[in-house]
């Protein structure tokens, strides 16, 4: 494909679970704004449409603060992207929707772009780093990629839940308590901290793939029979970070590559980034590690990957902007990656 060589802002929208952000960025990779608004649910998980609901409700008032930060009006806009998925469907139209108004109302171009994609490029580009392996770590999504032959490829991945959603969950059984805006990761990572003794848990790596369905239901019982909480939060962390960085290490022995990217929100945890960087250091690789503000789902990262999709000629004509709830990473050509 073709690479434009124009310059200008794009604007991004992401809108795939419980967070509603716009991020505005100029084609050389300048990050000028990062609004996020995300939606509390008052107890218990994500209801998809009371999250989107959110979305619909705070969209403009996100979408003033992006421009007002960025310090630039509409009609300077070249492209709009969107997050088309993976994600959860009511959450994913509302964003949809907000972009396609916005596209057509200014007569610019609109670009799809995949979650995970995006991930892994603001990754690179807020980190400097060129062809990692990646562990991304999120309430969503548990998977360890690489670029092969013209895409990202999965070298690993959960078979059922995601790690930060196994962390949320246990979290919730256990009563724990958050501060506005505070991950319940975070909330176990303290009381890990307090943790004296390491409780056996289940531990499912099959093949590259992890499990962690099993070892929440091992830890909701244990503290239910009266473990202490602190060395079942220790426990759990500890088991379930030993997953994700073994198959990380596979991968990074396997593709021989000499970086290795963590991102998602759970790459907060500084037990994990501890983990996964002692064996990037074992393989001579090069660590990094997202700042939290651009590793938890942000319009920017949308934004970026949409630069990098439309200057490598990608579009995404309006009847063809549907969302894909079951996106894989995989399916996706990346022509901007040689």
């Amino acid at each position: 494909m073709p690479t434009r060589t124009i310059d200008g802002y794009c604007l991004g929208i992401e809108s795939t679970a419980d967070d509603f952000s716009v991020g505005i960025v100029t084609f050389k990779g300048e990050i000028l704004a990062n609004v996020i608004s995300a939606y509390m649910p008052p107890e218990g998980g994500i209801h998809p449409r009371e999250a989107a609901r959110h979305h619909a409700e705070v969209a403009n008032k996100v979408l003033e603060e992006a421009f007002q930060k960025a310090g630039i009006k509409r009609k300077d806009l070249k492209v709009i992207a969107f997050s088309q998925g993976p994600g959860l469907g009511p959450c994913l139209r509302t964003g949809a929707t907000v972009a396609r108004a916005l596209a057509s109302y200014l007569g610019i171009p609109l670009v799809g772009v995949n979650h995970c994609v995006a991930h892994i490029e603001i990754g690179k580009l807020k980190t400097n780093t060129v062809d990692p392996v990646t562990l991304y770590v999120s309430g969503g999504n548990t998977i360890v990629a690489a670029f092969d032959s013209g895409r990202y490829r999965v070298f690993g991945e959960t078979l059922d839940i995601a790690l930060g959603n196994c962390l949320d969950v246990f979290a919730r059984e256990a009563g724990l308590r958050q501060k506005p805006g505070e991950p319940f990761g975070a909330v176990v990572e303290k009381l890990a901290k307090g943790g004296r003794r390491l409780i056996p848990l289940p531990y499912a790596v099959k093949g590259m793939d992890m499990s962690f369905s099993g070892l929440l239901t091992a830890a909701v019982n244990l503290l239910k029979k009266g473990e202490r909480l602190e060395d079942l939060c220790y426990s759990l962390q500890e088991t379930a970070f030993s997953m994700v960085t073994e198959v990380t290490e596979r991968a990074l022995s396997h593709t021989e590559k000499k970086e290795v990217l963590l991102t998602g929100g759970v790459a907060a945890n500084k037990r994990l980034q501890e983990m996964v960087k002692t064996i990037a250091e074992e393989h001579d690789a090069k660590f990094c590690v997202l700042p939290s503000q651009f590793a938890i789902d942000n319009g920017a990262m949308i934004a970026w990957t949409g630069v990098l999709a439309f200057t490598h000629g990608v579009v995404t004509p309006i009847h063809e902007s549907f969302v894909r709830l079951r996106w894989r990473l995989e399916e996706v050509e990346v022509p901007w990656v040689k």
